[in-house]
């Protein structure tokens, strides 16, 4: 028999061995699914059913791959890449699926899923002296403020402002916009004078609703220009949350030739969007001159704690590398290797769920439990529940396309 007071002293020495073990498995064992290009639409016509099938591929591929180097880089820098071959492009697939396939004897049409090698495809961006960044932002909730003849419109029927919105494509880059339903609920928390005032608690309050903790307030404010007779719309955007401090952008745009209201307010949408992706990227690229370390302490409750914290730091694009320097039962001593600076990868991994912060000179990491467990108890809106809230672009009341 097993005296009691071994036991104990068992027990800890096989959890820490637990582990070691978990903390032993590879550091990017864990897919990055920013290198995973989905719902590439094909419709191709050919002589054949099978020549149709091999030019879709074709096609599928070349389009995955621009939507992905679309994802990872900025509008400036992209112009400087070369052009591929079908073979070069070929040459970064790790690989497909085919979803929602259907042929006839002279057409073929397929819904294509693509995974690219992600060393691969960075040593190409590199090699071309292309800057790119891959962390993911949270979700972030779009609050569209439409101003025209002195009203504020949010919630109305009338608001085009919002209309634009929901009219761009499906977001498909490193920042998930989603928008409110504008149902009971979200007439309650808050008003469009409201959200231009920047009053951060009835915001957080609706964008807890939709599952983020990011709220970009975008008010666009319409007239006719005395010089020209031509619409114009002044937008001002300012971005709130947890991942950075308050970001505003100031924005003007003119009519086009015969473009009219509808028109522009499109075309307004469309750049702040792409400009607000941007900025992200500019904030996250990730800087391989600029290496560094930084000893943490990585509390635990339990193994399920440690393989959640070991799995998001896999995940993290800009962490090159994890040593474990000590283990006990209650907490680990981590040496954390990463590009770019502090303050970056602090907020790449916010989007982790994962909180990093100062104690007295020692840094801690702790799993993120509040935003986990949704934070308060208020309900997520019945007709949107998270995870199904109204993507920017979804055009379809709330169902995303």
């Amino acid at each position: 028999m097993i005296e009691p007071s071994y036991k104990a002293p068992f027990r800890t020495v096989l959890f820490v061995v637990l582990l070691v073990a978990v903390w032993a498995m590879s550091d990017k064992s864990y897919a990055n699914e920013v290198f995973t290009v989905q719902g590439i639409k094909v419709d191709v016509t050919a002589e054949t059913a099978a020549k149709a099938r091999t030019q879709a591929l074709a096609q599928g591929e070349r389009m995955a791959f621009a939507k992905l180097i679309e994802r990872l880089t900025m509008r400036i820098d992209r112009e400087l890449l070369p052009e591929l071959s079908a073979e070069e492009i070929s040459s970064y697939i790790r690989d497909f699926e085919v979803a929602d396939e259907k042929n006839s004897q002279v057409r073929y049409l397929a819904s294509l899923n693509y995974t690219f090698k992600g060393d691969e495809v960075r040593f190409f961006l590199q090699d071309h002296q292309i800057p790119f960044a891959e962390t993911m932002s949270k979700p972030v909730l779009v609050v569209p403020v439409y101003r025209k003849a002195g009203v504020h419109l949010l919630w109305e029927e009338n608001n085009g402002w919002r209309d634009a919105w929901d009219a761009l494509p499906v977001t498909t880059g490193l920042v998930p916009m989603i928008l409110p339903l504008g149902d009971l609920a979200d007439l309650a928390t808050i008003r469009a004078e409201q959200a231009i005032q920047g009053d951060l608690t009835r915001l957080a309050a609706l964008a807890k609703r939709y599952g983020a903790t990011d709220y970009l307030v975008a008010e666009g404010a319409f007239a006719i220009s005395p010089e020209t007779g031509l619409p114009q719309l002044e937008v001002t955007v300012t971005r709130y949350g947890s991942a950075q401090s308050e970001q505003t952008m100031l924005l003007s745009f003119a009519a086009q030739g015969e473009e009219g209201e509808t028109g522009l307010l499109r075309r307004a949408a469309f750049e702040v969007a792409a400009q607000v992706e941007d900025h992200w990227k500019r904030d996250n690229l990730i800087r391989f001159g600029e290496a560094a370390v930084t000893p943490i302490v990585v509390p635990v409750r339990g193994l399920g704690d440690w393989i959640e914290v070991r799995k998001r730091l896999s995940s993290i694009a800009v962490i090159k590398d994890t040593e474990l320097v000590l283990l006990s039962r209650h907490e680990a001593r981590v040496n954390l290797h990463y590009l770019g600076s502090l303050a970056q990868l602090a907020l790449a991994l916010e989007q982790a769920d994962l909180r990093l912060w100062d104690s007295g000179g020692v840094f801690v990491l702790e799993l993120n439990r509040g935003q986990e467990q949704g934070g308060a108890s208020d309900p997520s809106p019945q007709t949107a529940p998270v995870g199904e809230s109204r993507d920017v672009g979804s055009g379809q009341n709330g169902v995303p396309r």
